[in-house]
């Protein structure tokens, strides 16, 4: 372990989780300054303020859009070049995570390539790791390269509090396809009730119909949960489908909340979700002010990884 309290960094977008988890870890932490500078040309100045020489340090931020990315490539790169001790990049949100393979030909793999990038950040002198939170896809820790270590974080405590919360011990936990079958049904092994998930069938190119549902939701309790929200398009046709076979009420918790375009209104216009529940990876979720809407923080787990790591250091 460092002698030093490590220290806690993060992209501007990411202030304000970066607080979050200062207040949980008290003492016990440090928050490192930077100097940021937008030029008139859109170029960032950037400068680290606090020194890292020889210090156990962490970036938050998360690959929400391209400049985001170099952002915490940049500064990465010059804690390490500066003589950080360890580094660890805390990357809440994997954005391109939805494009971890080729389906056509020519097709980019972006989140391959982003993984690449994260990968050839100088090593500080302990080694860099990366955790990653809630992936869309099992494999994308795969393609980190250059002994970067990657460490694939689940919130499960967190979405089974959520679902605890929203629809007390009888519910069924349901997923909005098969695609996220598995993890549903694993999350609702854990906590004793049954799991269900739609069968779909294509009509043509955007266009399915749900043809049944694998498990009876008559008159029950039905919390949703996927992975991420973007649109809300999938996740609404999801809820209807639950409605349509007799489901009670219905709920959704995700990790990640995008919400982009017209989501929000999507979603409380739609007049058959009763609640959405989201973790606070994503900077979107900050501007959720309406009771439809309730944030949990990964705060917690965050401190914990740290103190874990530390400790284990």
């Amino acid at each position: 372990m460092s002698q030093h309290k490590p220290l806690l960094f993060s992209t501007e977008k990411y202030d304000y989780l970066k607080n979050k988890i200062a207040l949980k870890s008290g003492e016990n932490i440090e928050i490192g300054a930077i100097d940021i500078q937008i030029f008139p040309d859109e170029e960032r100045y950037m400068r680290l303020i606090t020194n890292v020489k020889d210090r156990d340090v962490y970036l938050l931020g998360g690959t929400i859009s391209n400049d985001d990315t170099l952002e915490i490539f940049d500064i990465a790169s010059a804690i390490a070049k500066n003589g950080a001790n360890s580094l660890s990049l805390i990357i809440p949100y994997f954005g391109y995570s939805t494009m971890e393979r080729a389906v056509k030909e020519g097709e980019v793999v972006t989140a391959k390539n982003r993984a690449l990038l994260l990968s050839s950040i100088p090593k500080s002198i302990r080694g860099n790791k990366v955790y990653l939170f809630d992936l869309h896809s099992e494999g994308i820790p795969h393609y980190f390269e250059n002994n970067t270590i990657p460490i694939h974080i689940y919130c499960k405590e967190i979405v089974m509090q959520a679902a605890h919360d929203l629809a007390g011990n009888n519910f069924v936990l349901a997923s909005t396809d098969a695609g996220r079958a598995k993890w549903v049904e694993s999350l609702a092994n854990d906590m004793g009730v049954n799991a269900a998930f739609v069968f779909k069938r294509r009509v043509s190119g955007n266009e399915t119909h749900v043809t049944s549902i694998s498990a009876d939701v008559q008159n029950k309790k039905v919390v949703i949960y996927d992975d991420m929200i973007r649109t809300g398009g999938s996740l609404l046709n999801a809820a209807k489908a639950y409605k349509e076979f007799g489901a009670k009420e219905i709920y959704v918790i995700t990790t990640h909340g995008l919400f982009v375009g017209e989501a929000i209104k999507k979603l409380k216009d739609g007049g058959i979700i009763e609640k959405v529940i989201c973790t606070d990876t994503h900077p979107n979720s900050q501007t959720l002010n309406e009771a439809f809407f309730q944030v949990y923080s990964i705060d917690t787990l965050i401190a914990s990884l740290i103190k874990e790591q530390e400790n284990f250091q």
